[in-house]
C-alpha cells in the first residue's frame, strides 16, 4: 500500500508507541490522579470512531484529530504552563492512549477506509509486512 510503512520502520514506529505508553504510565503515576480516572478516560479518544457514521472521509478526519499527538501535547503543555493538574493528567492519558494504539499497529487513517493507516493495512485481509 502506498503511503504506509513496512519492515523495520514499522517495527520502530510500534516500539516508539510502546515507549510513549510506558512513559505515559510512569508520568501518570507521578503527576496524574487516581488510576480509576486513568481507566475511565483511557479509551475516550476512541469515541472519534463515531465519525465513521458520516462516512470514511469524516471518520478519518475525526479519528486523526483524536489520535494525533498535536492535541495531546497541546493539552499537556497548557496544563503544565497554566498549572492545571487536570489538563496535565488529561494530556498524559491522551498521549498514553496514542502510544497504546501505535504499539498495536494502529496508525492515522486514510479517507479510503478505516483499515488503511499510515502504519499499513489493518483488519481482515491485511498482508503481513
Amino acid at each position: 500500500m502506498e503511503g504506509s510503512v513496512t519492515g523495520g520502520v514499522r517495527l520502530l514506529l510500534r516500539l516508539e508507541g510502546l515507549s510513549l505508553l510506558l512513559v505515559g504510565l510512569f508520568a501518570y503515576a507521578e503527576f496524574g490522579g487516581g488510576w480509576g480516572v486513568f481507566a475511565l478516560f483511557f479509551f475516550a479518544p476512541d469515541l472519534s470512531f463515531l465519525g465513521y457514521l458520516a462516512g470514511p472521509r469524516v471518520g478519518a478526519a475525526s479519528y486523526n484529530s483524536a489520535h494525533s499527538l498535536i492535541g495531546a501535547l497541546g493539552v499537556l503543555a497548557a496544563g503544565i504552563f497554566l498549572s492545571v493538574p487536570a489538563a496535565v493528567a488529561a494530556g498524559i492519558i491522551w498521549a498514553a492512549h496514542i502510544g497504546f494504539d501505535r504499539a498495536l499497529g494502529y496508525g492515522l487513517k486514510y479517507s479510503s477506509g478505516f483499515g488503511f493507516t499510515h502504519m499499513g493495512k489493518i483488519g481482515r485481509g491485511r498482508s503481513r509486512a
